[in-house]
């Protein structure tokens, strides 16, 4: 995977910005990052605009925005796995914890196989309530679509899981998926240890085969 192409757009005032600019100019220089493109918006305030932007340091790695600052480490990091699978899943992930579903959604309708990157929150047992309801809210908006049933292996598997939880959600979501692909994957949630994977599994059978 090359190395992800940065945007900086910082201010002259701003007390933070020169140690982010620094900081990606060495890892622009170790090759961590392959092109680094700074902008003043004190000179060029229609770019903050166009983007959105209202405070500074603010940085785009790939597809992946940071607000705010950011150590040399963490930059690195993010840069690493800025477009790839794991990257994205922590960036949602982050993302959702901050409340910033909107913007998690705008990017998943704009390119939708980047709802393969919501599974790993799925299947993360310390994910926190509300990220975990995000995440069932970016899976139901892909209800019956070829999208969503892309993913039933990954979700079969996850169904399979050793959290009762994380059975649970990965049944619903099979269900949604609105495939018979999904059917054999059900059926064997249905004698499930826990009750509520059983109930969850059943319904979604039902869903899944109107009137069995």
């Amino acid at each position: 995977m090359s190395a992800p192409d940065a945007l900086l757009l910082l201010s002259t005032h701003c007390p933070h910005c020169p140690a982010v600019l620094a900081a990606l100019v060495d890892l622009l220089k170790q090759g961590t990052i392959g092109r680094l493109e700074a902008v003043n918006l004190e000179q060029r305030p229609e770019v903050g605009q166009a983007l959105g932007v209202r405070s500074v340091p603010w940085l785009r790695l790939g597809r992946i925005e940071l607000a705010g600052v950011r150590s040399k480490a963490e930059l690195a990091e993010w840069a690493t796995k800025a477009d790839s699978e794991t990257g994205m899943a922590d960036y949602f992930h982050m993302l959702l914890k901050e409340g910033q579903l909107p913007k998690v959604q705008a990017m998943i309708d704009a390119e939708p196989a980047l709802l393969a990157a919501v599974l790993p929150i799925v299947g993360n047992v310390d994910a926190s309530l509300n990220v975990r309801l995000g995440a069932g809210v970016l899976f139901e908006a892909f209800a019956g679509t070829r999208t969503l049933a892309a993913l039933i292996p990954q979700l079969g598997a996850l169904s399979q899981h050793a959290d009762a939880r994380i059975r649970a959600d990965a049944c619903h979501y099979l269900g949604l998926a609105g495939d018979a692909a999904a059917q054999s994957w059900l059926e064997t949630r249905l004698t499930d240890d826990d009750v509520d994977v059983r109930e969850i599994a059943a319904e979604s059978l039902e869903n899944l085969l109107p009137g069995r």
